[in-house]
């Protein structure tokens, strides 16, 4: 297939990003995703009228209630129940692969996908083990990421020990952190989210960014992991509830309805040490890159997860890419990391830029999961 007969994302949309048991805590994963559905419902019917029929629903999600979110958050919106649903889960990963899985399905098909992810860490159920023997019954946190003898540390513990083996200072990665919060509050100030944004609520504006988070702020906080660590609460995501999905189309449907878009030029999801996960990104970008036939250079805009702003300039170093051409309005680390729908957020930032603003022609997005996985994609304006 060549590239002109790649899918291609027509709309984009998100909810606001709220933190966990704060703005968006009444709203469960399906109410979440439902929301945004709906709202991009009017152009999947544009583009049934143009001969490409919606065919499915395909939504990452990792802490959410089980079952298949994607189906109940489509019929909660409306969609015909002729049309199914897919959950996934790739952990942080999850949006993004789901958006993947769209672009996938529509290669040599005509039709339309809608692809992203959600979550709300607000409702996630308590989950245990259930007893074994003389063994009672355990509340767990999380599943885990991987076996334990490979190792399967949490996120925060294998951030500082990214950032420490790459030598990135505590200065480094709080000066990183105020530059997202400082780029998110610039662009919510004139507004610049509100074309992505679907209001629940009365809510209309991401709940994480600070004004005015400097530096000399940031230094007063203690480490959150390791007490000889880097890592802080204000160099790291939060936790946090939101959803954002992508409509895609094949080429074909495409040309005929006209209107510019992102065409999905190449994907890739690769695997690396589950003790590093956040590494993930590195060659899940450099192979989507090379599938594409581009170098970094060549892209516009950069949309990395920022989980931990260590992580993301230990990525950027091993790419040779310069951490200021990352999230050029603000990343998670400001907007918030709400799991499953982050990777799907990525996609959603790089079409409000691209594709409805003038920031370029290329676009990448990836982001690391834990287990030690990465998922990355590159985009090219069209129409």
């Amino acid at each position: 297939m060549t590239a002109v007969d790649a899918p291609v994302i027509v709309a984009a949309r998100r909810t606001p990003i709220g933190t966990a048991g704060r703005l968006l805590a009444g709203y469960t994963a399906a109410d979440l995703a439902a929301a945004v559905l709906g709202d991009l419902a009017a152009d999947a019917r544009t583009g049934q009228d143009a001969g490409a029929p919606l065919r499915e629903v395909v939504l990452g999600n990792c802490m959410g209630p089980g079952g298949d979110v994607a189906r109940v958050a489509a019929l909660q919106a409306g969609l015909p129940v002729s049309v199914p649903g897919l959950t996934v889960d790739r952990q942080c990963a999850s949006g993004l692969a789901a958006v993947v899985l769209g672009a996938t399905a529509l290669r040599g098909e005509v039709g339309t996908v809608l692809a992203g992810g959600v979550e709300s860490a607000s409702t996630a159920p308590w989950r245990s083990w259930p007893p074994r023997g003389d063994v009672p019954a355990a509340r767990y946190e999380r599943a885990p990421f991987a076996p334990s003898d490979l190792g399967d540390p949490d996120m925060g513990p294998a951030a500082d020990l990214i950032a420490r083996e790459h030598g990135i200072t505590r200065a480094q990665q709080d000066e990183y952190a105020a530059r997202s919060h400082a780029r998110a509050m610039a662009t919510q100030r004139i507004d610049g989210f509100a074309a992505e944004m679907v209001p629940l609520g009365g809510i209309s504006r991401d709940q994480r960014p600070r004004d005015g988070l400097t530096v000399e702020r940031l230094g007063r906080l203690r480490p959150a992991f390791d007490p000889a660590g880097t890592v802080t609460a204000g160099n790291s995501c939060g936790i946090n509830d939101g959803a954002a999905v992508v409509t895609l189309v094949d080429a074909a449907t495409h040309r005929r309805r006209g209107g510019r878009g992102l065409r999905v030029l190449a994907t890739a999801t690769a695997g690396v040490d589950p003790n590093r996960p956040g590494l993930g990104i590195v060659p899940a970008a450099q192979e989507s890159l090379d599938r594409a036939g581009l170098a970094i250079g060549d892209i516009d805009v950069v949309e990395f997860n920022e989980a931990f702003a260590g992580q993301v300039l230990a990525c950027c170093a091993e790419l040779r890419l310069e951490p200021e051409r990352i999230c050029p309005q603000g990343g998670a680390l400001a907007l918030g990391h709400p799991w499953g729908a982050s990777g799907a957020v990525l996609a959603v930032r790089l079409f409000s830029q691209l594709a409805l603003g003038n920031a370029g022609r290329y676009g990448l997005a990836a982001i690391a999961a834990g287990g030690g996985q990465g998922v990355a994609m590159v985009v090219e304006v069209c129409g």
